[in-house]
């Protein structure tokens, strides 16, 4: 499935259209017209119909999509360790989320990207509320992917760092599905 075969759905794009529109992240022109954006919400959503079992369960939210960097909300409730604190695991899990799903996007047809390396640094703890991760690309190359992704709390302080390499492997599992592509 490409992304121009998956017809998003408009609750799905309504509820997450004001978190990332109007910030011109995407065409690098500067002049705030938000196509870029508007493209990356809408392909965030379809993303996030096709969403697996972990990410929905910990509650992990698409809001910008793109092979160049990538914006997911979760919620620090439902995902606490014993001591109240955001369970490392979750942080890592909602980086690798978004780096694999970044590195599929841009994978050639008939491949998939898997992860082969995650280090994540916490930095400070999340009680509560809602982390914000953003992963960047590093680089891209025809068989290796690199992001950087940082994760924040509601007060925009940094409470992870980590960085994913993905492997771009050709041909799919038996039975899956092709990612959605840019």
């Amino acid at each position: 499935m490409t992304a121009a075969d998956a017809a998003p759905a408009t609750d799905d794009i309504a509820s997450i259209e004001g978190i990332g529109a109007g910030t011109d992240h995407g065409d690098g022109d500067g002049d705030g017209d938000g196509v870029a954006d508007a493209d990356a919400v809408r392909l965030a959503a379809q993303i996030n119909e096709a969403r697996g079992e972990i990410e929905r369960r910990m509650g992990i939210l698409l809001t910008e999509a793109s092979p160049e960097r990538l914006v997911a909300t979760m919620p620090v409730e439902g995902n606490r360790q014993p001591y109240g604190l955001l369970h490392g695991g979750a942080s890592v899990v909602l980086a690798e989320t978004l780096g694999s799903v970044g590195a599929n996007l841009d994978a050639p047809p008939g491949s998939m990207a898997v992860g082969i390396e995650i280090n994540a640094s916490h930095h400070r703890s999340a009680t509560s509320g809602t982390v914000t991760a953003v992963a960047t690309r590093i680089r891209s190359g025809r068989t290796l992917v690199t992001y950087d992704i940082r994760i924040t709390d509601d007060a925009g302080q940094v409470t992870c760092t980590c960085r994913l390499t993905c492997m771009i492997r050709s041909g799919l599992p038996t039975g899956a599905q092709e990612p959605l592509r840019t």
